[in-house]
Formats: C-alpha cells, sequence, structure tokens
C-alpha cells in the first residue's frame, strides 16, 4: 500500500478498536481506494461493512475474495451474509461448497447445524488434516471412501478417518442415502499445501502452509524418510493470499547429506514436492558470496557477446511437438485440440502426464494414446515441468522440439511458421508473439493482456501474418532476442544437442529453465529470433499459488547468480523495445480494419484527464454512436499516442516520435480516413499537432475548456491562488514573470494571444460550455462566433435538489464539497474555513469527496477526506457523508464544473463564489447561493448555518 493508504488503515483499526465503527469503515474505505487491488484491505472492509451492518457491501467483497482467492475466511463469512439477507437457498449452496472444501472452525458449527437444519438436511460434516471427522447428525450414518463404505457410526461426534484417507479422492457421510450437508468432500482441496523451499548459505530454508484448515502444522517428508514440521508462523512471506499463514521451516546444513547428492526431495505429506523441489544444497554456497570450491555444475558463465555461428541452409532432421501436461482439463483438452487440428502427419505430439491429480484428464490422454494421435509419458510422482519437458524432448530421438504449455491455443500453420524460421543453421530458437509471453506480448507489454478465445487467436494470427508476409530485406535475417520464452518455443535439433536439456537439478517446477538453456545456447553461437508472422495464445501462469512470486524471485536469482550480466542483457533489450515498430504495424494493421468504412474524428487532448478526458469521451460517443470512428491524440514523451477515443488501451503501440515520424502519423491518419479535427487542449504537444490539420487537409474544430487561449497559467490565477481580474497584455506579463508559466513553450503573452487569434478565427466552429466563458473569450478576441455547448442537461438535474432540506436539530451541518480540489479549485479557501470552524467551534463538519495535493492538513483541522473514486462511485460517497448542502469552493472561474452536477444528483443546493460557469449555474438554478468572490471564511460559515441549520 501506499503511505496515505497506510495511514488511512491504521486509522480505520484504531477507530474500529474503540468501537467508531462509522468512522472506522470512512477510514477503511479511503485505504481501500488508494490501494484497490490489495485483497487484505478488502478484506477489511468487508468485515467493517458486517459490522455497520452494510451486509450487501460486505458480501461483495466476500465473494470476490473466495473467487479470487479460494479464501476459506471468505467462503463462511459469505454463507453469514447470505443467511442475514435471508437468502437460505444461496446460503445453503454456499455453505455445502465451502464444508466440502474446507476444515471448519467450532465458531462456525452453530452457522452449518443451523443451515443443515433449515435445509432439511440429515446433519453435516467437516473434516481436518490431522485425520478426523466430524459428523452433526443424531441419526448413525456411514463413512464411503470413493465409493467404497469404510466406517459406520452411530451418531454425531469425532471420528478418526481411515487409513489411506489421505489417497482417497472423495469422502462421503450419508444418514440413510442422504448425503449430510458438505458431503462429498473434496480430499485434495482438504489437504492441498501451499509451500516452497530454497538453498541458503545454513542449509535449507522454506515455508508450507495448508489454505483449507491454516490453523493446522503440516509435516514436511524429507528425501531421507525423516520428517519436520512447521510450527513458527512467518513474517516475510511476499503473498498475493490474503490471510494467508506460512509457518516456516529450516533445515540444518548439518542435517543435509556429507557427500555431494545433488538435488534432495522434499514433499508434504500428501506426497506432493514443494514448490522449489528437488532443491539442490549446494546453491546456497553459490548464492552466499561465498562460493569456495563450487561443482562444475554450478560454475558461473559470465554474459557477454558471443561469436555467431556461420549460416548456412539445414535440413531438419524431423520434428515433434512436446508438452508437458499437469493439470487443468479444459485448458489442456483445448490445447491438444488445436494442436492435433494443425499438426502434419509427419509431426509427432508427445504428451508428457506430469502425475496429473485429474482423473478425467487421465482418461482423456489415455484415450488419445490408444487411438495413435499422441505418444504419452506418463511420470508416477509430480515431477515439475523441467524434467517432464526433458523426458518429452529425450523421446523425440534427435528431432527439431517445438516445445508447448498445455494453456496454449494455436492456429493452422503454426509449425510450418515455426518450423521455416529454423532453416538456418545459426538459428537455435524460435518464438512467436503471445498476449502472455513478456518481452514478445501483444498488444500490451506493461501489463497484463487479455486471453483471447480461439476466435479472438485465429484473428490476430491472422493479422499477423498479413502484417509480416512480406518483410523487409534487413529483418529476413529474424529479430534477436535475449532469450526464447517457453511458452511456445521451437528449438533446433543440433541447438539441443550442443546446449543440452534443461537443467533438472535448478529450476524445479519452472521459471528460468529455458533462459538458462538459451544462454548455454548462445555461448555456442546459437541465436533466439522471434516470429512476428505467427501469433499463439496463452492463458499465462496461474500455478504455484501462493509460491508463484518465491519461486519465481529465487530462480532469477539462481539465474543471475549461474550466468552474471543476465538482468543488464534482459534490460538492454527492454530500453531499446526492438519490438516496438513490430507491435505498431500490428497495431496499425488493426487500426485501420476497426475503422473499416467509417470517416473518422481526431480529438486532440491534453494528457491529464479530468474534464477534459470526459468531454472527449462523451462527445466520442455521440460521434460513434451517428456511424463515425473517434480517434484521440495524446502528447507522449517525444512526441504522441494515437488511440481510440472510447478505449484507450486497445492500441497501446500508437506512439510517434515527433517530427521525426509524422508522416508515418499522416500515413496512418490518412488510412483511416479522418475528415476533421476537433481541438480540445494541446498542452504538450509538437508544435506539429497544430498544423495537422493543414498536412491532411481537413477542417478542425476547437471545443474551448479554458483560458489557456490568453492566460499562460489557464485558471486565471496568480501564484497565491487569487483571481487575476484578467489585466491587460502588460498585467499578464508580470504575472506570468513572477508566477510562471503553465504552456510548457517558451512565448511571450502577446504572441500568445495573437496565435490564439489566428488558431479560433481560422477554426471551423468553437464551442465553449457556457455563456461565461463565451463572454471572456470574446472579450479577448472579438468578433469570433462561439457556440456555447453545456455538458450535462442542468434543467434534468434540477429536478434532483432538495429546496427544503435543512440540518436536524442539534446536529452540526454537514457541508459535503466534491471533486479533486486543486488551489485554484479553492484547496486554500477550504483549508481556511475549516480552521474557523475549529477555532470557533461551529457546529459544521465539513466532508471531501475526492482528493487534494495535501490531504492531511486537511483531515488534521477535522475535514473527512475520502480520496480518488471512481465515477461510478460518488453519488454512494456523497450519499455516506449524509450532507446537507454542496460546497464548490472554485475560486477561478470555471467553464463548466462536473462537480456541481454531482452535487446536485445527490439531492443538494449548492453554495459557490458568483464567477465563471459555477455562479452562471446555480444563479439560473435558482437555488442554492452564489456569494461573493473573497467573502471571509468565519463569514461563508456564518452564512451557511443561518441558510442551513435548523435554529429551533
Amino acid at each position: 500500500m501506499s503511505r496515505r493508504a497506510q495511514d488511512a488503515f491504521a486509522r480505520g483499526q484504531a477507530a474500529l478498536q474503540v468501537g467508531n465503527t462509522s468512522l472506522g469503515l470512512f477510514w477503511l474505505e479511503r485505504a481501500e481506494r488508494m490501494s484497490r487491488h490489495n485483497p487484505n484491505l478488502k478484506w477489511s472492509v468487508g468485515l467493517a461493512c458486517l459490522s455497520a451492518g452494510r451486509i450487501t457491501d460486505c458480501l461483495v467483497r466476500m465473494e470476490n475474495l473466495r473467487q479470487d482467492f479460494g479464501l476459506r475466511e471468505a467462503a463462511f463469512l459469505e454463507v453469514i451474509c447470505l443467511v442475514r439477507l435471508q437468502r437460505m437457498d444461496d446460503a445453503t449452496s454456499r455453505m455445502q461448497d465451502a464444508l466440502s472444501r474446507f476444515h471448519a472452525t467450532p465458531q462456525t458449527h452453530p452457522l452449518a447445524r443451523q443451515i443443515a437444519s433449515e435445509a432439511g438436511r440429515p446433519g453435516w460434516m467437516t473434516a481436518s488434516n490431522t485425520g478426523t471427522v466430524f459428523v452433526g447428525t443424531s441419526r448413525p450414518f456411514r463413512l464411503f471412501l470413493d465409493g467404497r463404505e469404510r466406517l459406520q457410526g452411530t451418531g454425531g461426534g469425532t471420528y478418526d478417518l481411515p487409513e489411506g484417507w489421505r489417497s482417497a479422492r472423495f469422502l462421503e457421510i450419508r444418514a440413510g442415502r442422504r448425503h449430510v450437508l458438505g458431503s462429498p468432500l473434496d480430499i485434495a482441496a482438504l489437504t492441498r499445501c501451499e509451500s516452497f523451499v530454497e538453498a541458503v548459505g545454513d542449509g535449507l530454508n522454506g515455508w508450507i502452509w495448508s489454505p483449507a484448515e491454516p490453523e493446522y502444522s503440516p509435516r514436511i517428508l524429507l528425501w531421507d524418510g525423516s520428517t519436520a514440521r512447521a510450527e513458527a508462523l512467518s513474517e516475510d512471506v511476499d503473498s498475493d493470499i490474503p490471510l494467508a499463514r506460512t509457518r516456516v521451516f529450516h533445515v540444518p546444513a548439518s542435517r543435509l547429506p556429507e557427500k555431494d547428492a545433488g538435488p534432495l526431495d522434499l514433499r508434504d505429506e500428501n506426497g506432493r514436492l514443494l514448490t522449489g523441489a528437488p532443491v539442490d544444497p549446494r546453491v546456497g554456497q553459490l548464492l552466499s558470496g561465498r562460493p569456495g570450491t563450487l561443482p562444475a555444475r554450478l560454475r558461473p558463465v559470465k554474459v557477454r557477446v558471443w561469436k555467431a555461428r556461420l549460416r548456412h541452409p539445414r535440413i531438419s532432421p524431423g520434428c515433434a511437438v512436446v508438452i508437458p501436461v499437469y493439470a487443468d482439463l479444459r485448458r489442456t483438452m483445448a490445447c491438444l485440440r488445436t494442436v492435433l487440428a494443425t499438426c502434419p502427419d509427419d509431426v509427432s505430439v508427445i504428451v508428457v502426464d506430469d502425475a496429473t491429480p485429474e482423473p478425467l484428464l487421465a482418461r482423456e490422454l489415455d484415450q488419445l494414446a490408444e487411438q495413435g494421435r499422441i505418444t504419452l509419458i506418463r511420470h508416477a510422482q509430480n515431477r515439475g515441468f523441467p524434467i517432464s519437458a526433458n523426458d518429452g524432448m529425450r523421446a523425440a530421438q534427435g528431432r527439431d522440439i517445438l516445445l508447448l504449455n498445455s494453456d496454449t491455443l494455436v492456429p493452422a500453420g503454426w509449425v510450418e511458421r515455426l518450423r521455416a524460421r529454423l532453416a538456418f543453421t545459426d538459428v537455435g530458437t524460435v518464438t512467436p508473439l503471445s498476449n502472455d509471453a513478456t518481452i514478445l506480448s501483444y498488444p500490451a507489454v506493461d501489463r497484463p493482456n487479455p486471453v483471447p478465445s480461439l476466435a479472438e487467436m485465429r484473428a490476430l494470427d491472422r493479422l499477423c501474418q498479413a502484417t509480416f508476409r512480406r518483410e523487409d530485406a534487413s529483418s529476413r535475417d529474424g529479430l534477436e532476442l535475449p532469450t526464447a520464452h517457453g511458452f511456445c518455443m521451437a528449438i533446433s535439433a543440433e541447438c539441443l544437442a550442443e546446449a543440452g536439456l534443461f537443467r533438472e537439478d535448478l529450476f524445479a517446477q519452472g521459471y528460468g529453465e529455458e533462459n538458462d538453456f538459451c544462454l548455454r545456447a548462445s555461448a555456442k553461437g546459437f541465436r533466439h529470433i522471434a516470429a512476428p508472422e505467427l501469433f499463439v495464445a496463452h492463458v499465462g501462469s496461474a500455478s504455484f499459488g501462493t509460491a508463484r512470486k518465491s519461486l519465481g524471485a529465487r530462480n532469477l536469482k539462481i539465474l543471475n547468480a549461474l550466468h552474471p550480466g543476465y538482468d543488464w542483457l534482459v534490460q538492454r533489450f527492454i530500453d531499446a523495445d526492438p519490438l516496438h515498430d513490430i507491435r505498431r504495424r500490428l497495431d496499425i494493421a488493426r487500426l485501420i480494419r476497426l475503422a473499416g468504412n467509417r470517416v473518422a474524428l481526431l480529438m486532440v487532448q491534453h494528457d491529464a484527464g479530468g474534464g477534459v478526458g470526459r468531454v472527449v469521451r462523451e462527445r466520442s460517443e455521440m460521434y460513434d454512436a451517428g456511424g463515425g470512428f473517434a480517434l484521440a491524440l495524446r502528447p507522449h514523451e517525444q512526441g504522441c499516442r494515437l488511440e481510440d477515443a472510447l478505449d484507450d488501451r486497445r492500441f497501446p503501440n500508437l506512439k510517434f516520435r515527433l517530427p521525426d515520424e509524422l508522416p508515418l502519423l499522416l500515413d496512418v491518419l490518412r488510412a483511416v480516413r479522418v475528415e476533421a479535427i476537433e481541438w480540445h487542449h494541446l498542452i504538450g504537444h509538437a508544435p506539429c499537432i497544430r498544423t495537422l490539420h493543414e498536412r491532411l487537409g481537413v477542417p478542425y474544430d476547437v471545443f474551448i475548456h479554458d483560458h489557456v487561449w490568453f492566460c499562460p497559467r489557464i485558471s486565471l490565477c496568480d501564484g497565491e491562488g487569487r483571481y487575476c481580474g484578467e489585466p491587460d497584455i502588460a498585467g499578464c506579463e508580470q504575472c506570468v514573470t513572477r508566477w510562471g508559466s503553465y504552456l510548457g513553450e517558451d512565448i511571450p503573452v502577446s504572441e500568445l494571444v495573437a496565435r490564439s487569434g489566428r488558431e479560433l478565427s481560422s477554426a471551423r466552429r468553437l464551442m465553449a460550455p457556457c455563456e461565461d466563458t463565451v463572454r471572456r473569450i470574446r472579450r479577448h478576441f472579438p468578433g469570433l462566433t462561439i457556440a456555447a455547448v453545456a455538458l450535462e442537461d442542468d434543467t434534468a438535474l434540477y429536478r434532483s435538489i432538495r429546496t427544503d432540506h435543512r440540518a436536524a436539530y442539534g446536529q452540526p451541518l454537514r457541508v459535503c464539497v466534491v471533486g479533486g480540489i486543486s488551489q485554484w479549485k479553492g484547496y486554500d479557501t477550504l483549508l481556511a474555513l475549516a480552521a474557523e470552524i475549529q477555532m470557533h467551534h461551529l457546529s459544521i463538519e465539513l466532508s471531501l469527496v475526492g482528493h487534494t495535493h495535501d490531504d492531511d492538513a486537511l483531515m488534521a483541522l477535522g475535514v473527512r477526506v475520502t480520496g480518488e473514486y471512481r465515477e461510478d462511485e460518488v453519488q454512494e460517497l456523497i450519499r455516506q457523508q449524509q450532507p446537507d448542502v454542496g460546497l464548490i469552493p472554485s475560486i477561478a472561474p470555471e467553464t463548466w464544473c462536473y462537480a456541481l452536477g454531482q452535487i446536485w444528483r445527490g439531492g443538494l443546493e449548492a453554495v459557490c463564489f458568483d464567477l465563471g460557469a459555477q455562479g452562471e449555474r446555480v444563479n439560473r438554478s435558482g437555488t442554492g447561493l452564489a456569494v461573493p468572490l473573497g467573502i471571509p471564511p468565519f463569514q461563508l460559515a456564518m452564512l451557511l448555518l443561518r441558510r442551513w441549520s435548523d435554529a429551533r
């Protein structure tokens, strides 16, 4: 969490501890909005909502936590919420699911008993990793393991589970012919352990826990048959799982084999390898910084530019597809269907079943093997990805390898295109593009991409083929990569023979094994290249649960220790981003296809969002509804970024360096048939954007959002936050000399006004949000025709206002401010008002639904500041403040003021200063007050009390 989120969280917890649930919830929700993806905050807010009686709000959060993290506590709390909402059918269904997967603590037993009784079940059950089952029934029952009766009971109580119960799949408790609530129980879910182990200087360190029963301390089975138990709760495991109770263990060096025995197996008590095992104890020596005498297998080789092999055409010795498989029936079979439908007859498909825990998946693989469609290799125990991949590659017997993850989808022709890239002796590996492939990801490389459907994958692949069917001569050899990516990786037989297989002794379940392989291959002179003409869908890493971060971090440390300079190699590639042009070409092709036969409107805007961004979005929606295609152009570093105006994440690579790449930008705009340009804001843009319309030969319109046309400070405020009164040019020059300009360009005020006059008078159409703005612009630029285009329907908003509302007798007057409050939006006014209220003990409570540059100063004076919000949250946040009146503290003439509309939607009258759009709109509404600018804060406070506080 950010510092401010942590502070809000601490305040919330402190308030809850003294019994102030309302205040505690306010602070926790503020923290949650500041750190939206933090599941621990979601849990804390959910609990506070339950205490405050906001059951539905708690339920929503618990459902999310259960679905996203399989959190036991959330599953049972979800049931409690459903019971309190009297949704008993849903409560029964959710309790059945919870009891069938998790151990129920004694505090949960009364709830299970109640639901079983109301649902007409003969009882309920819960099992524990201690080897016991509690049956809550007054009737005789029978216990079954995988359908075989193993125990009979005469009534409720705790019973020992039959020997060998951990190896079964399902446990059933039946009273007569009916299952009790919670039966059948999924034993794999109950016994699943999250774990991790790594070698350190003085032995082995690790952690383990049981998500279905966090209070249980699992045993660890060591390589020599002895055991260890993890008891102490850890404090520093970086986990994505909320409420994870990981328990640490340490195996000292004295317990390790005296001789170099290689990797050691460590398993949980269900016989499953710990994540990170097998683990080589000597790696601890490598990572400790005191390597001493290391065995040859662990001696570092520094990364450098190796001499490339001679490039000659090669003849392939044949090809085999290798697919390691573990779990997830649906995704694995979807992958195999696409592979078997697209593989040529001369390419065999080798599937390595790494001891799947899913019988249905094992059965499907057996059937494919019996039909002769795959060669099946099956492990008796789970061994991890590197070993599985190696077993498949060994079975290929000297052929080229197409190594494929089981969570991928491949298009027609994928084998042929990868093999074509392996046609030369210097190529060691080839990797296609994918939605999830780190440096080879498309469209975005800096954030997750949606997983495409089968149809979407095929469409993207057709786009790749069409875009890169005829490559430039300079790129025929392929774009070189630092390493391949193992999700879909073609490996030449020669490269595999010379570099050797994946390291089975270091990388355990995976992460880093293909990088190590590629670095070893590079040292042999092999190159690793991209195949941009191929796109393969990839679900991405969902393996390893809690241990994902730990295993990735551990293996990266090993990789860097074995290959010093690896991080530098990858970072150099990322900084250079040689794949940018490839991704941009694909984005351009997709953009042209999306535009189709529609004509386009280009919206030029700044990069600050806010009201300008909202207007652009709303006008784009109108244009789109009329059959057009709206594009947005934003400034970006050394140039600009072109976007779909209704989805700014769709084309992340349409970035153009200006003025160097202006011709390319113009070609793209012509290709999508831009018919007009609409200027919304030019701050931050390169000078050439101001003449874009001339180069395209299209008209331009101007939507005036602020006073940047004649005020270099934009807001008509000086550096002390005072409205300037709009002096002549000489006065403006003095202001700018003293307080500075926000234009981002060195231009005198006289030249700014002259340029603005030329640009405004040359526009096809001028628009502004309100009459006040029209008058101000025309005062500086006489003779212009400017249309006032309201941004909201004020007449409809007036109907929401409660004009007879007053603060309740004996209650403080609650005044609500909305928005992001900068200095010109009235921060200093708000701060001064809060100080007067506190100094004179006035019966006024101020709240800000929004944020400022210094929330702490306001909060120190008693103002409740919610923090940033999404647009869909603002009305609920206003409602939670229970306000009596709204305040717009802006001390500059606004051109619209969306915050005023939100205040009116909340049913509140509004108070503002009598200037700009805010004063114009409040005066026109006939409600609220528009007070003189500069009114002393104490006088403003007394005015609020007299008008909106019940004086009975």
